[in-house]
């Protein structure tokens, strides 16, 4: 059988790494690399340290409005489907890309199968969401992370290829976690562990909004923290436009884009981490660090539920009353797997399109 696996930014690197892997054992596949995320530090990078194969087509869409985007690669990704014929197509989360590659499939009558299906946050206002919806509606296979997901796409009407498989993020924390030990990270920007707040910013709500920006920037510089803030380029250039650049103090450290592995590195031995990331809350959780969410919703309600995360927007004074008292109050639960998401869905694409 032939698969095509529509890939195109961070988070779909990682899960693409676990699923092709196993995929690979008894099907061809073709990977599609749209080009969403495009910089080194955010693209090739996690190809080589994953040992991911390498792109069979890249787009190089680049960046673009929401539209641009997906126009763009809707063309480029339909195009090779009708060229390569394939039996399934295999997208992942909840981007541009995951759209139009279900887009694309779904107008030339390709089955799809969607990783991390069923995921709902319940705020039309991200594009993320739109996306999630869509693609679950356009989709035959639905691998879902969690019962959560099953019960969101059940209220939706949705229950035929539905597969409760657990979250192929959590494969790659366990996968990955010897070699992120190995990480130099630490040393490089000279912290010691359980003594530094790790941050990500990025989402446009956050980034885009002066208000929310300042409120974030001047909480973390208010906590008296060592904060470690790998940054996104999109954030680089609002704190350039809003002059919030020159705020930053020394105890402030700006770094590029980090490799998943030196970021797991600098997650498993963060204090806390504060993040507007879907799939930084869930690493946080299984390495057994607090988290505080820069959001006011979350499609990982178990984190917040198990008490080892807790939504404060971009409210600078919960922000910084989170930095400073919040501490987990419960235990963390078994709710995203065991570990072998892959294998599931790898044996599910095998028992279903055999």
């Amino acid at each position: 059988m032939k698969i095509v696996s529509v890939v195109g930014a961070r988070p779909q690197f990682i899960k693409a790494a676990q699923v092709s892997r196993e995929i690979r054992k008894h099907h061809k596949e073709i990977i599609v690399h749209t080009g969403q995320h495009y910089d080194p530090p955010m693209s090739g990078n996690f190809f080589d340290e994953l040992k991911i194969p390498k792109p069979d087509f890249n787009l190089g869409v680049g960046p673009g409005t929401h539209a641009e985007q997906t126009g763009k690669m809707v063309v480029g990704v339909e195009k090779i489907l009708m060229d390569e014929e394939p039996d399934l197509v295999l997208v992942y989360g909840d981007t541009n890309s995951t759209l139009a590659g279900g887009l694309a499939a779904v107008k030339v009558h390709v089955p799809i199968a969607h990783v991390e299906a069923g995921l709902r946050s319940f705020n039309n206002r991200m594009p993320e969401e739109i996306n999630r919806i869509l693609v679950d509606r356009m989709s035959q296979l639905l691998f879902c992370p969690t019962k959560t997901a099953v019960e969101n796409l059940k209220k939706e009407g949705i229950t035929e290829g539905v597969h409760l498989v657990g979250d192929v993020m959590y494969d790659a924390v366990l996968h990955n976690r010897e070699l992120a030990m190995k990480s130099q990270m630490l040393e490089k920007l000279g912290l010691k562990e359980k003594e530094y707040l790790l941050v990500t910013v990025h989402r446009p709500s956050n980034t885009d909004k002066r208000e929310n920006l300042e409120a974030i920037v001047d909480a973390l510089i208010s906590s008296g923290e060592t904060i470690v803030l790998p940054v996104h380029p999109r954030t680089l250039k609002s704190l350039k436009k809003f002059k919030f650049h020159a705020k930053l103090d020394e105890a402030i450290k700006l770094i590029e884009p980090a490799g998943y592995l030196d970021f797991t590195c600098l997650a498993m031995n963060a204090k806390k981490i504060l993040t507007d990331s879907g799939g930084v809350q869930k690493e946080a959780y299984f390495h057994g660090v607090p988290c505080i969410t820069l959001r006011e919703e979350t499609e990982w309600v178990e984190t917040v539920k198990d008490g080892w995360n807790v939504l404060v927007g971009a409210n600078g004074d919960r922000i910084l009353d989170a930095i400073r008292t919040f501490e987990p109050d419960g235990e963390r639960g078994e709710s995203y797997g065991d570990g072998k998401a892959s294998e599931k869905m790898a044996k599910i694409i095998d028992d279903e399109l055999a």
